[in-house]
């Protein structure tokens, strides 16, 4: 008899932001193998272009017995690869909320407190109308991270303008124009849902003749090496992101060892960093 396969399969379907745009990835993959490698678990990454080409390989995982498990990440409301995954009988640990996981093990962080949190920050240094260019809304984590700055917004009786990019640095730099645009009051503050959003905000901030932070601040989020690289450094809802990696690995080993698990890995709590592009 043949040995079960000792692989942990990861689908990414943002190619463009993998391959070398979007720094969380890199993180979260090593976080995986840090964990994986010593446990004699190997990781298979596949970057595809869309759900349809995902689904796929799910399915040719499954029937060549590839993979004894899989990490599923940026799931949307019902997401239909949770129900997939159980018919295909793929060990899964979701990266999300556990409203999306339908009783699959999560890794969670709690996006709308931190988002909450990003607001909050910049309320109490004055700022009265903030921007907000989030990630894609199909996803249920941007979904989550709008709802929870609207919240507070709201509590607070902040103007909350908002705009949709794609996690690239080129659409942080068109939602940037779009938010900035806003009449009859532009934002004094913005935050992005990822880094690389951010470092394109900057470029649309300075090409419009304005300042950071003296005419606009920017919170970040991740908090990858390129916030400390940038100019200004970048304030940034911090996570450890490797640490979510490691959490992530220990949920599918255990996903291996008893498929019929539900547990939620909390994820450590982000952390507001302040540097040099808020005031």
């Amino acid at each position: 008899m043949s040995q079960e396969p000792q692989r942990v399969g990861l689908v990414l379907a943002r190619a463009s932001q993998v391959l070398g745009e979007e720094p969380f990835y890199h993180e979260f993959i090593e976080g995986l193998e840090r964990v994986l490698t010593p446990a004699g678990v190997s990781l298979l990454v596949k970057v595809v272009t869309d759900r349809a080409a995902e689904t796929a390989t799910y399915e040719q995982w499954a029937e060549r017995k590839q993979v004894a498990g899989v990490m599923l990440v940026d799931l949307s409301p019902h997401d239909e690869r949770v129900p997939l995954v159980r018919r295909l009988g793929i060990p899964a640990v979701v990266l999300g909320d556990p409203s999306t996981a339908d009783g699959l093990p999560t890794v969670w962080t709690d996006d709308a407190r931190f988002a909450r949190d990003a607001v909050r920050f910049l309320a109490e240094r004055g700022h009265t109308v903030v921007g907000h260019v989030s990630g894609p809304l199909l996803f249920a984590h941007t979904q989550l991270r709008r709802g929870g700055a609207e919240t507070e917004a709201g509590e607070r009786g902040l103007t909350l303008i908002t705009a949709e990019g794609d996690y690239s640095q080129e659409s942080g730099r068109q939602a940037t124009a779009l938010v900035l645009s806003h009449s009859p009051a532009r934002p004094t503050a913005i935050v992005y849902d990822n880094d690389m959003m951010a470092l394109g905000g900057l470029e649309t901030i300075s090409e419009r003749g304005l300042r950071v932070p003296a005419d606009v601040s920017v919170v970040a989020w991740d908090d990858s090496a390129q916030c400390q690289l940038a100019v200004p450094t970048l304030s940034a809802m911090s996570h450890d992101v490797g640490r979510i990696g490691e959490l992530g690995a220990g949920a599918i080993l255990d996903a291996m060892r008893d498929a019929s698990a539900d547990t939620v890995y909390e994820a450590p709590k982000a952390q507001i960093v302040e540097r040099e592009s808020t005031t």
